[in-house]
């Protein structure tokens, strides 16, 4: 179903009749719920259906976990992965089709974050449609001399904080990216897991806690750029983050 629905209409349900059930070790139910148009992006459905706090709510419900994939691949394996373990999960998909960024033979994890691109400067944390706009900006930093580490970090909750903590250390700065609101979202839970153990500068881009508006199919883009969510943007941020690292 559409995401504004399933966490916006029924979270009284999914929190009490899903995710709050336990039985010996088993914390929730084994209810995988899966939905599209996610996001700014779902375009000419309007404001009323661009879900842009759902990450917010279902990651803040316990035994539930959350993942944003990026590509057509990413929703195979996360689908397999969901299916052969036991407990809640929530995964959000986009209304359109999205570049492909991996091949059938990656490998995903639970809690665990991907690095696509390795870098010394400054760390670019994304997942979903911004996934493939993380790797544009870091490509064209690259021409300019400025090397930037991405992360798909496709899990949000679990977090991968080992893996964010990595980055932070040895690249001085993160700059988040997400189709979703800025609070509660995955730039929320990358700064939360980054400030309690290795605090740096971090840019999290995403709705600025304000709804989104109608766009037509060949609109989205403009609608996108509207809230910083562009390659263009993140290079910018990554730049602006560079200045402020000790």
């Amino acid at each position: 179903t559409y995401a504004i629905f399933l966490p916006g209409r029924a979270v009284d349900q999914i929190r009490n009749g899903i995710a709050y059930p336990s039985s010996g070790n088993k914390k929730g139910l084994n209810v995988k719920l899966v939905v599209s148009h996610g996001g700014l992006s779902v375009g000419p459905d309007g404001g009323s259906h661009q879900q842009i706090e759902d990450i917010a709510i279902m990651r803040a419900i316990p035994n539930f976990r959350v993942f944003i994939p990026a590509d057509t691949f990413a929703v195979s394996k996360l689908t397999r992965l969901m299916a052969n373990e036991y407990g809640p999960f929530y995964m959000r998909m986009a209304r359109s089709n999205t570049p492909v960024v991996y091949s059938e033979s990656q490998d995903f994890q639970i809690g665990k974050g991907i690095t696509l691109r390795d870098g010394s400067d400054c760390t670019i944390a994304a997942c979903g449609i911004t996934v493939r706009m993380a790797l544009e900006a870091a490509d064209s930093l690259n021409q300019e001399g400025i090397s930037c580490r991405v992360l798909d970090m496709f899990s949000i909750k679990p977090i991968d904080a080992e893996l964010l903590e990595k980055a932070a250390r040895e690249t001085g700065g993160i700059v988040t990216c997400e189709d979703h609101n800025i609070m509660g979202g995955m730039g929320s839970a990358v700064a939360e897991s980054v400030s309690e153990r290795y605090p740096v500068p971090i840019k999290r881009i995403g709705a600025q806690d304000m709804f989104g508006e109608s766009a037509r199919d060949n609109e989205i883009s403009l609608l996108l750029e509207k809230h910083g969510i562009t390659s263009f943007n993140i290079a910018k941020q990554v730049k602006e983050i560079r200045g402020r690292k000790q």
